[in-house]
């Protein structure tokens, strides 16, 4: 009777292993076929304006003359800014619930506010933000003698960094409820402080999970497009500064597709989707190998 069960167990046990292989293996077949189909589509493009598609800087559909430039300094600038703006509050979140209050009241109201945060469509995020944010930063640029446009790379990154403060601090707190207690209490036995255990405890033992948990918000940011299509001004310039009006690969794509009428422009649209593909690849890679690093 023992030995059965022992050889139902092997049986499940290689079982659920082959069917874990097969789910991998199917991820990483539908991977590569979204890169395929990025690459067949947008190939008109890609034949015929090369590699200068990644640094030319004109977007004229009247004479089919297609640059991502723009849109790719307007995606990394919004993105990393939201990112600058969002860490200093995901941080102080993630620190309140796992490390201050970890339980409790306050604990469970502010949980439920994150979770609410981050469920919220994009959609009502880009209605607030020009119903309330607008006139603010309107308000702000007119006391820095800049011309108060309200729209612009500025305005969509604090957007953005709102909307991306919940994947940052749900994770982080969470690696810090991990930490064992049994170091946190060898610590307080050593005389730190509350914030010495933070800062040498806490922080030391969960770098490699709050980092991921950045490399989730920028992904998060990198491919938002109804909010930042509403605010950023959606201009196929440069932005020289970060209160200049510009656009992103995502909301580009979101306004023309649909008069996308000839086949070049609409290849170059989706080149900028496979660009934007590219891009998210290499920094989860490159985020991937810092987590490495950091661990």
């Amino acid at each position: 009777m023992q030995l059965t069960k022992v050889n139902r167990s092997i049986r499940v046990d290689g079982a659920f292993k082959r069917l874990l292989l097969f789910v991998s293996l199917g991820l990483i077949v539908l991977l590569l076929c979204f890169l395929w189909s990025l690459i067949a589509l947008s190939f008109p493009a890609i034949q015929r304006f090369g590699l200068s598609f990644l640094w030319s800087m004109d977007w004229d559909p009247v004479r089919e003359q297609f640059g991502a430039l723009p849109f790719l300094v307007g995606t990394l600038s919004t993105s990393f800014l939201a990112l600058l703006i969002s860490l200093p509050f995901a941080f102080a979140v993630a620190v309140f619930l796992g490390v201050y209050y970890p339980h409790g009241t306050a604990s469970t109201l502010l949980r439920y506010t994150i979770e609410l945060i981050a469920a919220v469509p994009s959609v009502i995020y880009g209605f607030w933000g020009l119903a309330v944010l607008l006139p603010m930063v309107r308000s702000m640029q007119t006391s820095l003698h800049i011309s108060p446009a309200g729209y612009g790379i500025f305005s969509a990154s604090l957007v953005l960094a709102i909307m991306i403060i919940p994947y940052a601090a749900s994770l982080g707190a969470s690696m810090m409820l991990m930490v064992p207690a049994h170091l946190k209490e060898a610590a307080y036995a050593l005389g730190a402080t509350k914030w010495e255990m933070i800062q040498y405890v806490v922080i030391p033992y969960t770098r490699s999970g709050l980092f991921a948990g950045v490399l989730l918000s920028l992904g998060r940011a990198l491919g938002e497009t109804m909010a930042v299509t509403m605010l950023i001004g959606n201009t196929a310039l440069l932005p020289k500064s970060i209160f200049d009006t510009g656009t992103t690969m995502a909301s580009v794509i979101a306004n023309e597709l649909g008069e996308a009428n000839k086949t070049v422009y609409t290849a170059a649209l989706i080149e900028l989707g496979l660009v934007l593909f590219v891009v998210t690849i290499v920094i989860n890679i490159l985020g991937k190998k810092i987590i490495k690093m950091a661990s």
